[in-house]
Order: C-alpha cells, then structure tokens, then sequence
C-alpha cells in the first residue's frame, strides 16, 4: 500500500502535492508553427511568456515555466497510434477558477473534447492547434478522495456538474493563476506492464488506480502525477525522432529519490545520463524524463 502521509486538517491537493516526493516541472512540445501554439496557450489556457529565444518560447504562471514550446517546421506531425503525450493537465488552484476558465473557453468559443467528475477531480479536455492533449482541472478536497484496502484510489467518470462549477466562479477568467500548475501529465504507452515495470518499479511512483487499458501513478499520496494508456496505442515501439509532440516531461524530486533512482538505474545496468544535477532517462518507448531536485 503508498504511503499515506498525515495531514493537518484543513490541508488540500496542493498540500499533498506540495509534500510528495514527485512533482511534474514543466513538458516540453515540439511545434511546427510555434508562433501560433504560443499563441493558443497564451490566449485559451492563459499562460504568461516567462522567456523566448529564437526557436524556443517558455510560458509559465507566477513565473514558473510549466510549458516548453521548440520550434521544428520540419517534424513529422505524431499521431495518435504511437506512444507520446495523452494529455498535460493544468491544475487549478479552485473550483471558481475552473468555472471562470470555462466562461472564457465558452465566450471565445474553445472546443472541448470531453468533460468528466473523476471524483478526485473535476476536468475538462481539449486539443491544441497541433493535436496535443490538454486537460484543465480542479482536485476535489483530499479528505473526499475514497482509498480502497489496496492503497489505489477510486476514480470514474462521472456527469460533470458544469453549472455548479460556473456558479463557483467569482471574477472573469484573467489568465493562469499564480498558483496554477502541472498537475499530471497522461501518456501513451505500448504496453501496461512495461509502463508499470519502469515507473513504479525503477522510478519509484506507486500505482494509484489500474482502470481499463491504463494504470495511473502517485507519489506522496497524491492521485496521479503520472498515467500511462493503451486506448489509442497498444503495441507502439520506441518513438522516432523528428516528431512533433512530446519531447521531455520534467520531474522535481527530493534528494532521497533522485538517489534511490539513480542506484537503481546503475544496479539495473541501464543507461543513465546526468546532465549537471538532472538524471536524464528514457521509459521503454523512448519517451525523455529530466529528474531535477526540488526547488526550494
């Protein structure tokens, strides 16, 4: 069973987030025409430009970079069937200010691809310009989040109260709040055990719900800062290069685990790039995780 750490009362997602061993950085994206995806960040989730360079835009909230955007007019357009990104899930620090994004996704006429009460959760989806997934969320308070014997959480898809979240919001949408972040990043996998073997087994992440054709990973108590499904591409083999999409998800970890990691990397015999004080390693379909520690 994960541990499950103690909490004072009245402590929430972002506490138990805050206190975990794991918490996703920032995802970097390759882009074919990167002036129009930071466009879409910036003007539908509400992403601030914290930096640019000639090929490479950084946009973050509260001055933290959360998303990566570099520049490849040549990439080969990723598609669905091959492992990659899912979706990358912004965590909203309350339930009015998912209600006040989905007025400014309405007003400006935002797509969505889907929208579901997970019962930890409450999330809506959609897709950028180049087709990555986007999740926007809000965590129901923790002490509602329902732990089974076995140490996974339940989690489903419910009817979303979408009016209710909407009569939550008390100001208009004004871009992503400072304390938004990175909740989770979903990705596309080839196959559940592989996935299970090197992020729960080498990296160190519990397994938090195994649901049909996916397995969700935790750290710390949390529900999910990783996932991983087959829904859309079982049996995918290790990414080529050149592609559009995903091209790294980093991970903050406290020292311990990023020592833990690094021995068993070596004691695995597995390849292991250190890049200053970052771990650099791939999972079976060549997907890139950057370990980095924990600011402080």
């Amino acid at each position: 069973m994960p541990h499950q750490p103690s909490r004072r009362a009245g402590d929430g997602p972002d506490t138990v987030l805050a206190q975990a061993p794991y918490r996703v950085g920032a995802v970097t994206l390759v882009a074919r025409d990167l002036d129009a995806l930071a466009r879409f960040y910036q003007d539908v989730i509400g992403l601030a430009r914290v930096s640019q360079q000639a090929d490479t835009v950084r946009l973050g909230a509260g001055g933290r970079v959360l998303l990566v955007l570099r520049h490849d007019p040549a990439a080969r357009p990723w598609t669905r069937r091959e492992a990659g990104l899912f979706h990358t899930a912004f965590l909203l620090p309350g339930r009015g200010d998912l209600g006040a994004w989905l007025l400014h996704a309405e007003k400006h006429g935002v797509v969505l691809t889907g929208a579901a009460d997970h019962l930890v959760s409450e999330a809506v989806y959609l897709d950028d310009p180049e087709g990555n997934g986007i999740e926007i969320y809000v965590d129901r308070p923790d002490d509602a989040w329902v732990w089974a014997s076995d140490g996974t959480v339940v989690m489903r898809n419910e009817r979303l109260d979408r009016a209710g979240i909407i009569a939550a919001a008390t100001r208009p949408w004004d871009g992503m709040p400072a304390g938004g972040c990175i909740g989770h990043v979903h990705l596309q996998v080839g196959e559940l055990d592989a996935a299970e073997r090197f992020y729960a087994g080498l990296l160190g992440f519990a397994v938090t719900c195994r649901y049909p054709s996916a397995v969700f990973l935790g750290a710390g108590g949390y529900h999910h800062q990783l996932a991983g499904n087959i829904w859309n591409s079982p049996g995918a083999e290790v990414r080529d290069g050149g592609t559009t999409g995903l091209a790294e998800v980093e991970l903050h970890a406290e020292a311990g685990t990023l020592d833990a990691v690094r021995t068993r990397c070596r004691d695995g015999g597995l390849l292991l790039v250190e890049d200053g004080e970052a771990l650099l390693v791939r999972d079976p379909w060549g997907t890139r995780l950057r370990l980095t520690s924990m600011p402080g």
